[in-house]
């Protein structure tokens, strides 16, 4: 599948939102909120290298929040025809307005949100464009959960064969592996 630079990066930048979101099948005092706070939300957007952020204040961060549960809600289904409405009415809301840009040594390129754009806004409009290329090319089964017991981590998978199962091969999936490894070794020690 052939994804150009600036969707690549929104569908990172997507993936990275979602996975903000707090862990809601822990207790209450487990969860843990990546955008618990303002200053956290100047984190990610720098984070992130989004452009004409300005001063953020907590309804910003409501917004982004907002933003961020509408798009687990994408990853959530397998429905086409749901994820279609999800993304239509995100991109809709956040009022886009196409245009080519070409900053920070990138080549040309489009932004989807207006200029004077709030955060929530841009987020919502480059990445639920980038969603609605996913969705366009029936390619709505790349966006995915972890399986690892352990994480629900959001994640595109972009490989050929659409076979990947973690989130990371790294630490997701080299920790099943080594488990079932390991499993294996006592059951066939015993």
């Amino acid at each position: 599948m052939l994804i150009p630079h600036d969707t690549r990066i929104a569908l990172e930048t997507v993936v990275d939102l979602v996975n903000t979101a707090p862990e809601t099948d822990r207790p209450e005092d487990e969860r843990n909120d990546g955008l618990a706070g303002v200053e956290a939300l100047y984190e990610f957007a720098r984070r992130h290298r989004i452009s004409g952020v300005g001063d953020l204040g907590e309804k910003d961060l409501r917004a982004v929040q907002d933003v961020r549960t509408r798009f687990g809600e994408i990853f959530a289904t397998q429905d086409t025809r749901i994820a279609a409405g999800l993304v239509n009415n995100l991109v809709a809301a956040a009022g886009t307005t196409p245009q080519l840009s070409n900053h920070d040594d990138y080549d040309w390129h489009v932004h989807y949100f207006a200029p004077d754009a709030s955060i929530a806004d841009h987020l919502a409009a480059d990445c639920g464009m980038a969603l609605a290329f996913i969705v366009v090319a029936g390619e709505l089964e790349r966006l995915r959960r972890c399986e690892a017991p352990d994480c629900r981590d959001a994640f595109v998978d972009l490989s050929r064969n659409r076979s990947r199962r973690y989130c990371s091969s790294r630490t997701c999936g080299n920790r099943l592996h080594v488990a079932a490894y390991r499993a294996r070794r006592r059951e066939a020690a015993g």
